[in-house]
């Protein structure tokens, strides 16, 4: 005989509402044991009598199952929404940062400034050095020229190459120019590193000593040998001479080379 009505036979009974309300508790109390910690829950508190209170809704529970159940229920969240904004009301107003807006300067550019640039040479500390005279007749008034050293890993209009470096000038309305040279340490002492800018011929000027590399160590050639192995008893022959070093410079410091673009 068919049943037209309940649970199949050899089941069990139809869950009631009773049931299923027990049941999604006791899945919420597994899953919130699995990811809360009641160490860090304000209102987490064990009384003497071994059992648990949640002190923001003033309840008892039996065992810790119990009390997470409850932090996931309407009335504890109803009071944790209360809670909140009776801070957000009763906290002081901050002051908000003054944020300072930086407005992008969008100027016209006119091209490039003329330059020129001289090589010098100092026959008393032996250094070599360059002077960067560049010209800027239309530059911005109250505007001053700026330069900057640039290493070879940094610029992205030429392949890098460690041997160089890039030295940068800038002014406004011109263009950015820059110069390849060496990537020798920079001689920064103040008599021979400077920069100057006229305001009456609108010339920047900057000069740099590069500084002079130490000589590498001359080992002495290896005594000769016969066949690969030396004559046992023979003295050493003695070492040929150093060669010759080419004779120095004058003593006055010499402009070897100038070259000079005009914008």
């Amino acid at each position: 005989m068919d049943r037209d009505w309940g649970s199949k036979p050899g089941s069990g009974g139809a869950t009631s509402a009773q049931n299923e309300a027990i049941d999604r508790r006791e899945r919420l109390r597994r899953l919130a044991l699995e990811t809360i910690d009641l160490a860090k829950d304000p209102y987490f508190m064990r009384n003497h009598l071994g059992s648990y209170e949640c002190k923001l809704c003033l309840t008892l529970h039996n065992n810790e199952g119990n009390y997470l159940a409850h932090t996931q229920g309407k009335r504890h969240q109803t009071n944790l929404a209360k809670r909140a904004a009776r801070e957000a009301k009763d906290a002081p107003v901050q002051p908000q940062p003054y944020k300072r807006k930086l407005s992008l300067r969008k100027t016209v550019k006119i091209g490039r400034p003329g330059y020129c640039v001289t090589k010098q040479y100092d026959s008393d500390t032996k250094q070599r050095s360059l002077l960067f005279q560049i010209k800027y007749p239309e530059i911005e008034d109250l505007a001053k020229p700026r330069h900057r050293f640039m290493s070879s890993f940094e610029q992205r209009v030429q392949s890098f190459d460690k041997r160089y470096q890039y030295l940068l000038f800038a002014a406004e309305p011109y263009e950015i120019i820059g110069f390849k040279i060496p990537s020798t340490e920079i001689d920064k002492t103040t008599p021979k590193f400077f920069s100057h800018w006229d305001q009456d011929s609108k010339v920047f000027t900057l000069q740099l000593y590069f500084k002079i590399k130490p000589p590498e160590a001359n080992k002495p050639p290896s005594a000769p040998v016969a066949n690969g192995t030396s004559v046992p008893g023979a003295p050493p022959r003695p070492l040929p001479p150093p060669p010759q070093a080419p004779p120095p410079p004058p003593k006055a410091a010499t402009r070897y080379s100038s070259s000079c673009t005009h914008g």
